[in-house]
């Protein structure tokens, strides 16, 4: 049920204006029938799985049918969202019908089976996302979000109250909401969405978050979100949720949808042809079959021990359109989260049935992996279904039959069957010591059960296991328990701190936020803490310090600040965080640093977190901060410093949505020759200020440059990319840096074909390239330029649009057309790209097409 094509609509655009084309079995050297729908028994016979595991039929139709979402209650039933409603024919006809249900399966004989099954609530329009809450349950359908209760017991839904009318956002099931996975927090969250949820005294809330994902959600035993993109198959957050989006005078580069792994390849065990861009080269190898993730979706972090030890910590991804489930090996690097496939060219579960179609994954209490099949022929949404597609669909009969669905378990061999303990009959002093299961579906329904049973009563005894538990991730949620029930005292806190593990240190300090802001004695004693602390604390203690140094003192925040930069500033991901907590105190904290000893050495990362903190303090327009600013800069001779605040005003000053800065005074900088600036650089800067007898006019910069006001708006954003992303190789100033790599200054590479740009960024480049007449290969320049394919195409398109009109560059605007089409029609690299041969394919493409 994913989507198939990189942005909405895109392929289908391009096929209707000629762009692309296909007639039926066009660049096909293969021939592939049609794909009868097999039993259950028939369909355990084509599965591909890791040496040593077993899969297993948990349920299948008519018990379930269409599975989408499922999850596991504290008695072991099985609760899944069926979207029965869901393409019941190529062109969706039908879909708005009533049809769909949330049913409960249960295993009642311990066999291992699912033997009986009720149905908690049907008439559904398309429901597509779940969540177990006290009496009942959310639900998502009709793109709204509901709330079910169960007021007798029989487990059917007896009243149903809408929470929010505007949840999903989109009634598109590609595009619409999903999710409401309940992190350690306490929050409900969600992927292709900006809302999270919680229940406080009684009501739902909602909050704005992060936009995260596209299908599915999930966390590892930090509480970091992990989520994907149909093209990009894990993604994940290396901060908490809402910490970098509190300066509204900042946009973080980092820390939020972080990209694990840029691989994106695939390994299908028979032909998959029914694919939304199977007409177009590379999509299929030569045996027809589809090289990389189109229809990433549902990630899960695997936290359980019934699968063999190497197994924990691995995240699951599902490929419905490649009939297979990728295995990726996480590791936590510093502040850095990295993910690969240990298995390279095998994937973890794969099927030689084309209609096996993974779309979620879950755990339960005994540990195992289960996975949604959807089982169906077409899972392309009417919305995006190509001519390509309908031809093949149709001609190869995988339209009918609809409304099957399978349940799978996958164990290790030797596995048995038992019946799972039922944890709603524990008391809630029982309920403690499962908070330190080594199994993480165990911790997080004992936490879950905790804060909803709201018992006052087991304060103590949580902040007890919270210091003394054996297990620190028994300690961790029971931490996260105490904030949920709001029985969170701040001398246990202060205690936590000198726990031996960095993670119940970090969640101390995030829990004492609010204590400190609150209350000036905890804020002191917080801020003595983290000043005599932070100089041996882990890099991953450091990054929280950073965060949270927003409820100190600012005279003690800038202190520590201060300090954190000086030492971890080369981060981008310290300095996004440093920046979160200075929201208006970014021109003190300028002047903090500018007179600081430490901060006369010049560095890169300096240079860009000047001009950072100069952006900022631009976009707060203080008239009375800026005019002193200027005065600052009234040198005869400018040093590195403050040519990096210059920089960070015409950058802004070139691109600025705002009005002209109207100052008081007249500033002797914009009025006097100043050879120390560019008068490029100055024009733009007087631009962005209007004073007595000056009225701000676009500046003669502005008016012969190709690009328009949202192209200027895209530049200066592709400016701050740009120094996360690339200014580490290719410098501050474009011009490259020794043994890193070439300029980009006048380079053809940039300046030219915008088309070959893209694909140059997207899958990187490797060997020798010829810049400005000049080779350049190793050890001149490091031998491959990574791909930043992980990267959405907006991002791409500001950093495109920046370096090739920055530094005297002027090529134009980009736009997310460019990159989104090239990321389409270069569908099947997994590799970058040489010169020779990059030039080679752009000839092709130029011979094929008539243009590039």
């Amino acid at each position: 049920m994913r989507k198939h094509i990189h942005s909405i609509g895109l392929l289908v655009g391009l096929v209707g204006i000629g762009l692309l084309s296909f007639t039926a079995n066009q660049r096909v050297t293969w021939s592939e029938g049609p794909s009868p729908a097999k039993t259950p028994a028939e369909e355990l016979a084509t599965f591909q799985l890791d040496s040593g595991l077993k899969i297993q039929l948990v349920a299948s139709e008519p018990m379930v049918q269409d599975p989408v979402v499922m999850t596991f209650d504290e008695d072991g039933r099985l609760w899944v969202v069926e979207m029965r409603g869901f393409m019941p024919d190529i062109d969706g006809k039908g879909e708005s019908n009533k049809v769909g249900r949330i049913s409960i399966l249960e295993d009642t004989d311990g066999d291992g089976q699912m033997d009986a099954s009720r149905i908690y609530i049907d008439s559904l329009v398309m429901p597509r996302a779940l969540a177990l809450v006290p009496g009942g349950a959310l639900i998502v359908e009709n793109s709204s979000l509901w709330l079910t209760q169960d007021k007798n017991g029989d487990l059917k839904a007896d009243s149903k109250t809408l929470i929010d009318a505007n949840y999903a956002g989109s009634p598109l099931p590609e595009h619409s909401g999903n999710g409401l996975w309940r992190n350690m927090d306490n929050w409900y969250y969600n992927a292709k969405s900006r809302f999270r949820y919680r229940l406080a005294n009684g009501n739902w809330e909602r909050d704005s978050t992060e936009f995260r994902g596209q299908w599915g959600i999930s966390h590892d035993d930090k509480g970091h979100l992990y989520y994907n993109y149909n093209w990009s198959q894990l993604h994940a957050d290396l901060v908490p949720p809402n910490y970098l989006s509190r300066n509204k005078h900042h946009k973080p580069t980092t820390g939020i949808d972080h990209g694990l792994t840029i691989d994106r390849r695939i390994h299908p065990i028979r032909p998959t042809p029914a694919v939304n861009r199977g007409y177009i080269p590379g999509t299929l190898d030569k045996e027809g079959r589809i090289q990389e993730f189109t229809a990433a979706c549902s990630p899960l972090f695997y936290r359980e021990t019934a699968l063999p030890k190497a197994y924990y910590a691995s995240a699951f991804v599902c490929e419905p359109a490649g009939n297979l489930i990728k295995r990726n090996v996480v590791k936590e690097n510093g502040l850095l989260l990295t993910a690969h496939d240990p298995n390279p060219g095998k994937e973890f579960l794969a099927s030689t049935d084309e209609r096996f179609r993974p779309v979620s994954l879950a755990t339960g209490p005994d540990g195992a992996l289960y996975v949604a099949d959807m089982y169906r022929g077409l899972i392309q949404h009417q919305a995006y279904v190509t001519p390509y597609l309908r031809e093949q669909t149709l001609s190869r009969d995988l339209v009918l039959p609809v409304n099957r669905g399978r349940i799978w378990r996958i164990v290790p061999a030797d596995w048995k069957p038992q019946k799972s303990k039922k944890l709603s009959g524990l008391s809630t002093e029982e309920l403690i010591p499962v908070l330190s299961s080594p199994d993480g579906w165990h911790r997080d329904m004992a936490q879950r059960l905790l804060v909803e049973r709201n018992d006052q009563r087991i304060g103590p005894a949580l902040a007890e296991a919270s210091l003394k538990s054996d297990n620190y991730l028994g300690r961790f949620h029971a931490l996260w328990a105490l904030d949920g029930l709001k029985l969170t005292k701040s001398d246990v806190l202060f205690n936590v701190l000198n726990d031996k593990e960095p993670l119940l240190r970090i969640t101390a300090l995030r829990l004492l936020e609010p204590m400190a802001k609150a209350d000036k004695t905890v804020r002191d004693k917080l801020g003595q803490r983290l000043l005599a602390s932070w100089g041996d604390a882990p890099i991953e203690q450091i990054l929280q310090m950073a965060l949270s140094a927003s409820a100190l003192e600012p005279a003690v925040a800038h202190q520590l600040l201060a300090n954190i930069t000086d030492r971890y500033g080369d981060s981008a991901l310290i300095r996004d965080a440093v920046m979160s907590s200075l929201p208006d105190q970014e021109f003190a904290f300028l002047q903090r640093l500018m007179a600081s000893p430490q901060w006369k050495q010049h560095s890169p990362s300096k240079e860009i977190f000047l001009e950072t903190l100069t952006t900022a303090i631009v976009k707060k327009r203080n008239t009375s901060e800026l005019t002193t600013l200027l005065v600052m800069l009234d040198k005869n001779s400018l040093d590195w410093q403050q040519k990096s605040v210059v920089m960070g005003l015409s950058i802004q000053g070139a691109s600025s949505k705002f009005k002209p800065i109207k100052l008081a005074s007249t500033p002797r900088l914009l009025t006097r020759a100043n050879s120390s600036i560019d008068p490029n650089r100055m024009a733009t800067l007087r631009s962005l200020f209007e004073w007595p007898g000056h009225v701000a006019a676009k500046n003669p910069v502005q008016k012969k440059s190709l690009l328009s006001e949202d192209d200027q708006k895209l530049f200066a954003l592709g400016r701050q990319q740009y120094l996360t992303t690339c200014a580490g190789c290719h410098g501050t100033d474009g011009a490259g840096m020794a043994r890193f790599a070439p300029p980009l200054i006048g380079s053809d590479w940039v300046l030219g074909d915008d088309k070959r740009l893209s694909l140059i960024v997207l899958h990187g480049m490797e060997g020798p390239v010829e810049v400005n007449k000049k080779i350049y290969d190793v050890p001149d320049i490091l031998p491959v330029m990574p791909a930043h394919s992980t990267l959405d195409d907006g991002s791409i398109t500001a950093i495109l649009t920046y370096i090739r009109n920055e530094w005297g560059n002027n090529a134009g605007p980009l736009t997310k057309r460019v990159v989104g089409m090239t990321r389409v029609t270069s569908q099947g690299r997994v590799v970058p790209w040489t010169a020779k041969e990059l030039n080679n394919y752009m000839l092709e493409a130029k011979s094929s097409t008539g243009k590039l």
